[in-house]
């Protein structure tokens, strides 16, 4: 996942940079309002950490032409040191999604991360995830691949989903042992493992093998667009 930090106190950019690198996000920073807009239009990012105090341009006015002119709808958690209501009625009025006073924990950020992420994907009320002809249920944990039902431990059915989740995208090898196994990082192998088991589970022969290993970046499930949903 892709997380953009606008932020100016090279400090803070800091531990939010080593923090969310640790858990597998891949991490830009910039330290300017101006800057900052220039970067989340240049590419697409599955959420924004935005500070509301930024030389150039303030981050109040870097939300609401994100929102009004640019028509992104990339979720925002604001970060700032104001704390009164009006503050945060603010931040929401332009177009924030979510409002963190400093200081703050690493941990809080992240939670609130992980949640605005899996709202904007669809994932809170989603159900089930097709793609590839393979159906996730989320609710019972049941897999099948057109119509043939496959049955998968524990890692491997998170394994899969994570992947099913951002079909097409790479996802490297760091990304994925963070949000399998933690802070808790497994022997170099058992990724590797993990991967060749889910393999063998999802491709009978004739049938196309479904995860492509990307040689120096990771790994992605391969789906044509209009297959994911």
């Amino acid at each position: 996942m892709k997380v953009l930090i606008v932020e100016d106190d090279p400090a803070i950019a800091a531990n939010l940079y080593d923090y969310l690198e640790g858990r597998g996000f891949e991490v830009d920073v910039a330290d300017t309002g101006t800057s900052g807009l220039r970067f989340a239009l240049a590419d697409a990012w599955d959420a924004i950490l935005l500070d509301l105090t930024l030389p150039g341009m303030d981050g109040l006015t870097l939300c609401r032409k994100l929102r009004s002119e640019a028509r992104r709808d990339t979720p925002v958690l604001m970060l700032t040191a104001k704390d009164t209501l009006d503050d945060k009625l603010e931040g929401f009025g332009h177009g924030a999604d979510d409002y963190l006073v400093k200081p703050f924990s690493l941990k809080e950020v992240g939670a609130r991360l992980d949640a605005l992420i899996k709202r904007y994907r669809g994932q809170v009320a989603r159900q089930e995830i097709f793609c590839a002809g393979v159906r996730l249920d989320l609710a019972t944990l049941a897999v099948e691949r057109n119509g043939r039902a496959i049955r998968l431990k524990p890692k491997c059915l998170h394994l899969l989903r994570i992947l099913m989740q951002s079909p097409n995208r790479v996802l490297g090898r760091a990304e994925l042992e963070a949000q399998l196994w933690g802070e808790e990082l497994p022997d170099s192998d058992t990724l590797r493992a993990h991967i060749y088991t889910l393999r063998k589970a999802l491709s009978q022969p004739g049938e196309a093998e479904l995860i492509e290993t990307v040689h120096g970046l990771g790994y992605r499930l391969v789906a044509e667009d209009r297959d994911a949903a």
